[in-house]
């Protein structure tokens, strides 16, 4: 190839510049061949429970040795990256902190920072492969579209259907299968597998695999059943058997997390001399299967509880707060994961937790973040009201004629529920007001509900208050 000279300046003689530039291997960030043949030598898998095919904890194979990848820094860029890695067109979503489950061996990647252009991971600045200080509460996952790449050649992904799971489980009644009233609380123990639905043996199987069983389908507890019966009615009919050897020490919160094994598709004989694992499961209060239930529980005289969930949209989630002192108050995400999700949950009658939440997803609680200024004519009188700034913090309150004596200062917001909320509870202020003429003291302040109903009881009956009218 004859190269071209500086000084030839004709449509020519550029045009030749640009192919023999092009011929002679111009670098591009985005094909880098080492990069490229770095990322051959990497594989890719999806693992953790419980999960779809196309999500999961990312699993990375680096000479021949299988790690994770941090959540520190982690983006939705860098999702994309490794949905493509993994076959998928994009990533919808990420995950962290472990949510499905923590992984072991290494920690290949901390501190990962991809554009989301990058055709391989190794693209992205990281602090380097298996330079982490993270541990394996801090796994990262990711939530690819459920779409593949046309043409993706998979040699280097570890597809997840080719070790069985159990991701789904059930009860089905062994007797009038639809026409049983909901939810269903007894019957065979049915978990879905690539080819269906198969039941599960039940030799060696405990009380600790049924609590574990029942957690999962949201039920708090679970009861002895008449193994006798479904014995006898096993005889009259024919399963299907794909798991056996279940050992479950009772804290999981999904069944597999147990000590487990699948029937082979060679298995000629399958559960002998055992039958199909049955459970009884206790319904809690808002699932009471009749309303002959709910009398009953209603006729339980039951005191007020320790733990709640505040902040949450629907039953079931919330901001978990104790009770403590006769005070409500929050506890610390540090080390929070499922199984203490899972305690909470049953002790407020539900089953296992689905997702430990932390950050303050669920909102923050009896914060003071406030600033006061002098705007001028802003303020009220008693029995009076008034519409002020939303951005002013503080408001001026005329006392002139109010006499000396003890009272209760109540401030509320959104009174009439003119907006929706999902909690009115906490749209309350109250506090203890004494007035001697000259100055105001103002102690035990809190949110409506912050306290327990004896500590309410007790606050609404101030020693020496003259007036309890709310103005």
């Amino acid at each position: 190839m004859r190269p071209v000279s500086v000084w030839q300046w004709s449509a020519r003689g550029l045009l030749l510049c640009l192919l023999c530039s092009l011929c002679l291997g111009s670098p591009s960030p985005s094909t880098d061949p080492e990069k490229r043949a770095e990322s051959q030598g990497l594989r890719f898998r999806l693992a953790g429970f419980p999960r779809k095919p196309y999500e999961g904890r990312v699993e990375i194979q680096r000479a021949g040795e299988w790690g994770t990848i941090c959540d520190d820094d982690f983006t939705l860029q860098a999702a994309h990256v490794l949905c493509r890695e993994l076959g998928f067109t994009e990533a919808t979503g990420w995950t962290h902190s472990a949510k499905y489950g923590p992984g072991t061996g290494r920690i290949w990647l901390d501190n990962l920072s991809c554009r989301g252009t990058e055709q391989s991971v190794t693209e992205c600045a990281s602090r380097g492969w298996g330079n982490s200080d993270c541990t394996h509460d801090e796994d990262a996952g990711v939530i690819c579209k459920d779409q593949r790449l046309p043409g993706f050649s998979d040699s280097n992904v570890i597809e997840v259907e080719h070790h069985l799971q159990v991701e789904e489980v059930r009860i089905r009644p062994a007797v009038g299968w639809g026409r049983r009233p909901l939810p269903v609380t007894e019957g065979l123990v049915e978990v879905r597998l690539p080819d269906g639905w198969s039941q599960v043996c039940d030799k060696g199987w405990s009380a600790h695999n049924s609590h574990v069983v029942c957690g999962m389908l949201g039920f708090p507890s679970e009861k002895r059943v008449n193994t006798a019966f479904y014995r006898l009615l096993a005889q009259r009919q024919q399963h299907s058997f794909g798991l056996h050897g279940v050992a479950c020490m009772g804290t999981e919160a999904h069944l597999s997390l147990c000590s487990l094994e699948f029937y082979r598709a060679n298995d000629t004989t399958r559960c002998p001399g055992g039958g199909p694992a049955v459970v009884s499961c206790v319904p809690g209060p808002l699932y009471a299967a009749s309303s002959g239930q709910k009398k009953q529980q209603h006729l339980k005289p039951q005191g007020e509880g320790r733990v709640r969930l505040k902040g949450g949209a629907h039953p079931g989630e919330g901001r978990v707060e104790v009770l403590k002192a006769s005070t409500w108050g929050t506890v610390c995400d540090r080390k929070w994961d499922l199984h203490a999700a899972s305690v909470v949950c049953r002790e407020l009658g539900f089953g296992s937790a689905r997702e430990a939440l932390s950050g303050a997803r669920m909102g923050q609680d009896v914060s003071k973040r406030y600033e006061c200024a002098n705007f001028g004519e802003q303020g009220i009188t008693v029995g009076c009201w008034d519409l002020y700034r939303h951005d002013i913090d503080c408001q001026w309150i005329d006392i002139t004629d109010v006499k000396p004596g003890n009272y209760i200062l109540q401030v509320v917001i959104n009174p009439n529920f003119e907006v929706a909320e999902s909690d009115f509870t906490n749209n309350a202020m109250k506090c203890n007001c004494k007035y001697d003429g000259h100055r105001i003291w103002v102690h035990n302040c809190h949110i409506g509900d912050a306290f327990s109903e004896e500590a309410n009881r007790r606050f609404e009956r101030y020693p020496g208050q003259t007036s309890n009218q709310i103005i």
